[in-house]
């Protein structure tokens, strides 16, 4: 108990001194602006980040809020999950420490991003889930529907484990036996019921998400290249001897009839759909961060005499690197091609106010620098010249013409994005100390140059 609220507590100290990424930008624009649906996700993140930043402000910590305090709860799903299945206090304990160990918890559980949410719901889901087979009560499985809508608010990945859990209903012969009855029904109907305003929102603006969404399986020829990707990003987020604990637990999991095949069925689900989107195209490695409740609690459950040592080592191995990727992090430890450097923005904020203090109007091409204006440089007026459907409270600019400034990261600057619509009358100018940013005065015709103001 002690090492897990040391761990949340040195996540909360994290969440308060680290910038906000472009993409936790972009949400707490959405936060501001709250409705039922958005392009990219389902709207749970929005809400919870509302809550944070009502109680302590528009500050990393408010944004980050809620992710620190669901951390509580989250681990104690997965302890009790752990507890119900694996009938072992010691284990139970072992796979909440494993779970907070974890670079993937560590980092999801901290970002503002809809990964959070989705951590926290799946791990209800699968705790009511157990709840309802270790005690016959089927009221539980009102608790599960529950956790079920509310995770398909937070991302549409909650499908997997409740596609899961509902195989396995089929496949063990203990589940059937739920299936005779109304609560598994009742708990679907109440998830449904949940889900039900996401949906009429998706309904009126062309399922737009799950056009975006589901149509992002890759098409491409075969390959293993991603596979291989993705195998060594999970080696990494997991930390190495906790993924092959897990795998170990995985294995030791696979007989219908065993209790752990509750978590054996959902995890196999997915890990087919993931494997069989790696052969085609990439699978980031944040993706499968929903599954790390059941990693944990199955890397738990793996140790016998024979592979003592890999659970001797396992967490202080996990710790070690927790505390490296914290500390340089957190110090900002130069490194080649630092990948927090680039993730956190470090030299956004200087670049931000050079151009605010040579414009007061700014045109975008990508949501990252537009989320990243508006957080730090609010009174900036920010058009939004691509992915309208991403900012639908904003109104259009109408026509709008005279100098503005083309502003961008030099990786994704797309200048020829305004040919046709503005000319182009100076080369790059470079903003911050760093060199990264780039800004491009433009000269925009009436009525030419359109989109979305911010």
């Amino acid at each position: 108990m002690l090492c897990i609220a040391i761990l949340i507590a040195l996540r909360a100290v994290m969440a308060a001194i680290l910038p906000l990424s472009a993409d936790e930008a972009y949400y707490l624009l959405w936060s501001q602006h709250l409705q039922a649906g958005y392009y990219d996700h389902p709207p749970a993140i929005a809400f919870l980040i509302r809550a944070g930043t009502f109680v302590f402000g528009e500050t990393p910590l408010g944004v980050r809020a809620a992710g620190i305090m669901l951390s509580i709860p989250t681990s104690s799903f997965v302890w009790n999950t752990a507890s119900l299945i694996l009938k072992d206090e010691k284990k139970a304990a072992l796979a909440a420490v494993f779970f907070n160990l974890t670079l993937m918890t560590a980092v999801e559980m901290m970002a503002a991003t809809p990964d959070m949410p989705s951590i926290v719901t799946v791990a209800a889901f699968l705790w009511a889930a157990a709840k309802a087979q270790a005690t016959q009560d089927g009221r539980w499985w009102l608790a599960a529907g529950v956790a079920a809508g509310l995770s398909l608010l937070s991302k549409y990945s909650g499908l997997f484990v409740g596609l899961g859990v509902f195989v396995w209903l089929l496949l063990d012969s203990r589940g059937r036996s739920w299936l005779k009855t109304i609560w598994p029904w009742a708990g679907g109907a109440l998830a449904f019921l949940i889900l039900l305003p996401h949906l009429l929102w998706q309904a009126q603006h062309d399922w737009m998400t799950f056009v975006f969404q589901f149509g992002r399986v890759g098409g491409g020829n075969p390959t293993v290249r991603y596979l291989i990707e993705l195998i060594g990003s999970q080696l990494g987020l997991a930390t190495p001897l906790i993924l092959v604990l897990g795998a170990m637990g995985f294995w030791q999991a696979r007989r219908p009839g065993d209790d752990r095949f509750l978590l054996f069925v959902p995890l196999a689900v997915t890990l087919l759909y993931f494997l069989s989107h790696a052969l085609r195209d990439r699978v980031q490695g944040n993706w499968p961060c929903f599954l790390y409740p059941i990693l944990a609690i199955l890397a738990a459950d793996a140790p016998s005499q024979t592979r003592r040592w890999l659970a001797v080592s396992a967490a202080p191995v996990a710790a070690v690197l927790l505390a490296a990727v914290y500390i340089q992090v957190a110090f900002g430890v130069p490194l080649k091609n630092d990948p927090s450097a680039r993730l956190l923005a470090r030299d956004f904020p200087e670049a931000a106010r050079a151009l605010a203090e040579s414009t007061g109007t700014v045109v975008t091409s990508d949501y990252q620098t537009t989320a990243l204006l508006k957080h730090y440089q609010p009174h900036l007026t920010v058009i939004q010249v691509i992915d309208p459907q991403r900012y639908l409270w904003a109104p259009d600019t109408g026509p709008l013409g005279g100098q503005v400034v083309y502003f961008a990261e030099k990786r994704r600057a797309r200048p020829e994005l305004m040919e046709g619509k503005a000319q182009l009358i100076s080369s790059p100018m470079d903003f911050g100390a760093s060199g990264n940013y780039a800004g491009y005065l433009l000269h925009a015709p009436k009525p030419s140059l359109t989109g979305k103001v911010l």
